[in-house]
């Protein structure tokens, strides 16, 4: 194992994240700006690479949100050029210092944001994760490993390419950003045991990946098994409001973890409400999945049992349910809810303010779109993932959630009785 192709990619991984930790905001920025430069300059090498990507991906006959995930195109290409030059704009956490305490002695405790060395990014067909882990991971000072899925592996080594041509220039070992050759499991496998050099593993994808990487890996990991989001329309809603979050929630893009899989009503309003759903969730193409109560709303409703919610469908379909109240909506979200994000559509203050702090998700939202339940949306530049789990991150991950603290105690000379 010693000297397997994992331990010696998680070793350069290890040393090149010693050459990034010590630069400054202004060089991390000039190099920024130099990998947002070199993926516009390579664009179209990236787009004949992802071409074949997409046309083994329908020989495979991947479903659609798959493919949306793994296709690139001249204003995705743009998007993660920008994401990486709204990435400069963000203030470096590292270095950043804050007071803890004086101590009666008289020493001075703070505490230091550092990098937390080096990260291991496991993904899907998702190349534009390459950009964006690869300017976060670098900006917060860190390394990473980015272990693609077989789908996308050749589109993400021709983004790679450009980022480390902006290294190379910038005098930086390429090992700050390393993209696993091969999308063999066995090597995946290897690299989930180099606890001795990797210090996080970060996986993005479906919820068959996120178990496998979570009960094999020796070091820790930040998890998002999926994206069961959910809009309530509260009795005291808003209900051209409330369409209108669920149209964008729904229908906006699919095929990513933000879009809603459920809608709940409150009973009070279903019979206004749930035929003005109806009409314009048809007019999309939604395929409704519902309770009892709420089928006859709509013309071809798949009736399923109380037990048969929380899916993630990640397509034009979702599920359906009147609640009796307020309660049965925490209940259900309670039940079925993933922790991702979680909406209410009121203009009651006091009813919104209760579903804040009584629903458990990483992202509340009031009157606001699902959709925005998204690093970049919420402030943070590009993101490396959303954690539903609450260690070390909880939510959207951008920069600080890739630092950790250090204590700093400054003394004149004191010592301990």
């Amino acid at each position: 194992m010693s000297n397997s192709v994992a331990t010696k990619i998680s070793k350069r991984a290890a040393v090149a994240a010693r050459a990034v930790a010590t630069l400054s905001e202004e060089q991390k920025n000039a190099v920024l700006q130099k990998m947002a430069d070199t993926i516009r300059k390579h664009q179209d090498e990236i787009l004949a690479v992802n071409e074949k990507d997409m046309a083994a991906g329908r020989e495979k006959q991947l479903s659609d949100s798959m493919l949306d995930r793994l296709q690139l195109n001249p204003e995705r290409i743009e998007g993660m050029a920008t994401a990486i030059e709204e990435i400069i704009e963000l203030k470096d956490p590292v270095g950043e210092r804050m007071p803890f305490t004086t101590r009666p002695n008289g020493i001075e405790v703070e505490k230091m944001r550092i990098p937390l060395g080096v990260i291991c990014m496991i993904y899907e067909a998702r190349p534009n994760v390459t950009a964006d882990a690869g300017a976060l991971c670098f900006k917060s000072g860190n390394a990473v490993i980015l272990r693609c899925g077989r789908e996308a592996i050749e589109s993400s080594k021709a983004i790679a390419a450009a980022l480390h041509e902006a290294l190379r220039e910038s005098g930086l070992p390429e090992d700050v950003i390393t993209v696993v050759p091969t999308p063999d499991r066995e090597l995946m496998l290897e690299l989930l045991q180099q606890d001795q050099y990797i210090d996080l593993v970060i996986p993005r994808g479906g919820e068959g990946l996120i178990h496998f990487v979570s009960d094999n890996s020796k070091i820790p990991v930040i998890q998002h098994y999926k994206g069961v989001c959910h809009l309530y329309v509260d009795k005291d809603a808003d209900l051209d409001k409330a369409l209108n979050l669920l149209l964008n929630g729904k229908t906006q893009r699919t095929g990513v973890c933000n879009a809603l899989e459920g809608l709940l009503v409150h009973s009070e309003i279903a019979a206004k409400f749930l035929p003005m759903a109806a009409q314009a969730l048809q007019e999309k193409g939604v395929k409704i999945h519902s309770d009892k109560a709420s089928a006859h709303y709509f013309a071809d409703a798949d009736v399923i049992a109380d037990d048969a919610f929380g899916e993630e469908y990640l397509a034009l379909e979702i599920a359906v349910r009147t609640v009796a109240d307020f309660d049965g909506a925490i209940a259900h979200i309670q039940d079925f809810g993933s922790g991702h994000t979680e909406v209410i559509a009121t203009e009651n203050e006091a009813t919104a303010q209760r579903f804040i702090r009584e629903v458990d998700s990483a992202v509340t939202m009031w009157n606001a779109s699902s959709r925005f339940s998204d690093g970049g949306q919420l402030g943070l530049g590009a993101e490396i993932g959303i954690s539903t789990s609450k260690l070390h991150a909880y939510g959207p991950m951008g920069l600080q959630a890739l630092t950790t603290e250090k204590f700093v105690v400054t003394g004149t000379g004191q010592i301990r009785d």
